[in-house]
């Protein structure tokens, strides 16, 4: 009974609804929520879960990889092309500058070998890409600088672990092909034969997303089957991950490949909207089995030890990368930010210890203690993250640049408009304010941004839009319209719903992304919301139009019109979003109205009125007036 999959997980599910409710209540993380879970749970501490929650890890991995395509469907191909050299940069000199202080560090003082040296040095260089990305997401700190040098780094950690795992072989002893050691099945090629094999199969990756993945994805789509959808989603991970794997390759870079190149096709929201939930399940269970695989009884056999190595490998990861921060010229708080989110060791640890084991490069006793290490740098990551958030940031940064300068604190605001977040949606409504003499309050999350923007006389104050306490003394209680622009979609519903429920008397204007936050936006009870890309394409359509031979005037009421019956569209369906069926349906039935009375108001009768606005009209009516 007690070994069925289904009491297994009635016992995880069980865990993470009780403890991520009480961490967020707490003001924690979720993954810390799900950490402690998994501790709880774990065979030393309740015993509800034992052994067989290491079977339960190779399945919740699986989220991680679902995690890398994810963020490779929201990363467009140019701009991380653009990033190549910060890729490269920041994370060769953080690998390469973390391992080889750690490895002359352990090498003098506590002698080990050589060998077990370097594998444990190599383990530990190495972050947590889902615990970093996932804080970051919840944080809303993705699109801040921190959030893209973070990115880089655990980006190019993950192509490393290619190399690594290639060297450790040449660190054993004797013939190691009886080892029961996991290959790939290229492994036994020749290296000259082995690089051209990998680099043809991501190549394969690339095209057969192009011109293999994409053409499916229409046909599946014409099925209107939202589950086989669904499925042809998991397939495509799946499948690519297998791919890789079998050539030697990590799966979650195959995923993120696969991911990025599908970012610029039609088909990218709706694999995103398929796998999330997949992908935030999985994750959760990751999370719980890193908790769970946490050996209290190693760490009490030799507590100081462990303790006091965790510390000193946290400390010196934490100052390699303040380095490289510094390096790249990031502010104080950023830096600090950045090198706290990464000084911890990650999930491939456990796998780069556990090929050194079965090729004998290393005790099994130090090899268990190092991944005890790394599971407690794990845990500590969201506490060391929350200290610089409560203890250490409000100190640097901004407010550390310009002490005296009246923008540092937020007292006596009294300005009508409130904009939270300032990137390119929100400055741009800045700017058309500013210009037509209206002043508004600005918060934004990127003191990066923040900085510049002062120097260039926009009062912009350095904060996070969700805090109460900051949005009170930004002058929310007396202003008349609040202004939701944030970059992060969950962060800017955060904030509306917190205006919402604190600032009842405001009237929100709140940003949308696409469709899909226009449904949560209505179902929160707000009527002013703004996709972005709605606008720009119908002006484009306009301007198509008018090429086309369309009279100006006419294609401008059009696309008003379009506008308008799009709106009233996205009320109409955000009843019927949680029904994909009704809400396919219902989709096709409104198009069809709507370009049936767009047509019927093109058609209808409209008099001289309809040459306002063209220029050649205006010249033959002044010139006849004269």
């Amino acid at each position: 009974m007690e070994e069925s999959l289904l009491y297994q997980a009635i016992i995880y599910l069980l865990a993470a609804v009780i403890c991520v409710p009480l961490a967020k209540k707490l003001g924690l993380s979720s993954i810390l929520g799900y950490l402690f879970a998994g501790i709880i749970i774990g065979p030393y501490v309740l015993g509800f879960i034992g052994h067989e929650g290491e079977d339960i890890m190779h399945f919740a991995e699986f989220g991680v990889v679902m995690m890398l395509f994810l963020i490779g469907l929201e990363l467009d191909p140019h701009k991380f092309w653009r990033m190549r050299r910060i890729i490269i940069g920041m994370g060769m000199l953080q690998v390469v500058g973390t391992a080889a202080v750690l490895f002359i560090t352990c090498l003098l003082v506590l002698r080990w070998d050589w060998q077990s040296t370097l594998a444990i040095s190599l383990a530990l260089t190495l972050s947590s890409t889902a615990i970093v990305m996932q804080t970051l997401k919840e944080k809303g700190l993705t699109q801040t600088s921190m959030g893209r040098s973070s990115f880089a780094v655990l980006l190019f950690q993950d192509i490393a672990v290619i190399p690594i795992l290639a060297i450790l072989p040449l660190l054993a002893d004797g013939d190691i092909t009886n080892k029961n050691i996991s290959q790939s099945l290229i492994s036994d090629l020749p290296a000259w034969l082995q690089t051209p094999i990998v680099f043809g199969t991501i190549g394969l990756v690339y095209l057969g997303g192009r011109y293999l993945i994409i053409p499916l994805l229409h046909i599946i789509a014409k099925t209107r089957l939202q589950e086989l959808f669904t499925a042809s989603a998991l397939l495509l991970v799946m499948g690519v991950s297998f791919i890789m794997q079998l050539v030697g390759l990590s799966p979650a870079l195959g995923a993120f490949i696969a991911g990025l190149v599908l970012a610029n096709s039609e088909f990218r929201h709706e694999l995103e909207g398929d796998i999330a939930p997949f992908k935030g399940l999985l994750l959760g269970l990751f999370f719980i089995g890193v908790g769970a695989s946490i050996n209290f009884t190693l760490i009490m056999a030799d507590p100081v030890f462990i303790i006091i190595f965790s510390t000193i490998f946290n400390s010196i990861k934490f100052f390699v990368l303040l380095i490289v921060g510094k390096v790249y010229k990031k502010s104080s708080d950023q830096n600090l930010l950045f090198s706290f989110a990464l000084s911890q060791a990650g999930e491939f640890g456990f796998v780069i210890l556990g090929f050194a084991i079965q090729l004998s490069i290393m005790p099994t006793a130090l090899a268990n203690q190092m991944m005890a290490v790394i599971a407690i740098s794990m845990v500590g990551t969201p506490f060391l993250l929350l200290i610089n958030e409560k203890w250490i940031d409000p100190f640097f940064g901004v407010k550390e640049k310009q002490p005296k300068n009246k923008y540092d604190t937020i007292e006596n605001e009294h300005n009508d408009v409130v904009i939270a977040g300032f990137g390119n949606f929100g400055s741009t409504i800045g700017r058309l304010l500013k210009a037509n003499g209206i002043p508004a309050t600005v918060l934004d999350m990127d003191s990066d941004r923040v900085e510049s923007l002062r120097k260039l006389g926009f009062k912009v104050y350095y904060g996070d839009a969700s805090r109460l306490e900051l949005l009170k003394s930004a002058g929310c209680e007396n202003a008349k319209i609040f202004i939701a622009a944030i970059d992060n979609p969950r962060v800017n519903l955060q904030v509306v719903e917190m205006i919402k429920k604190h600032f009842p008397h405001l009237k929100i204007l709140a940003r949308a992304r696409n469709r899909n936050d226009a449904f949560e936006l209505v179902e929160m009870g707000i009527n002013d919301f703004y996709r972005e890309n709605l606008y720009s394409a119908v002006n484009l359509g306009v301007d198509a139009l008018v090429e086309m031979g369309h009279r100006r005037y006419t294609a401008t009421r059009q696309g008003q019109r379009f506008i308008k019956y799009d709106e009233e569209a996205t009320f109409r369906l955000a009843e019927k979003r949680h029904d994909k069926a009704a809400l396919l349906m219902s989709t096709i039935e409104q198009i069809q109205m709507q370009e049936q009375l767009i047509k019927e108001d093109l058609y209808a009768p409209l008099g001289a009125n309809d040459h306002a606005w063209e220029s050649d009209d205006l010249r033959k009516e002044e010139g006849n007036n004269t």
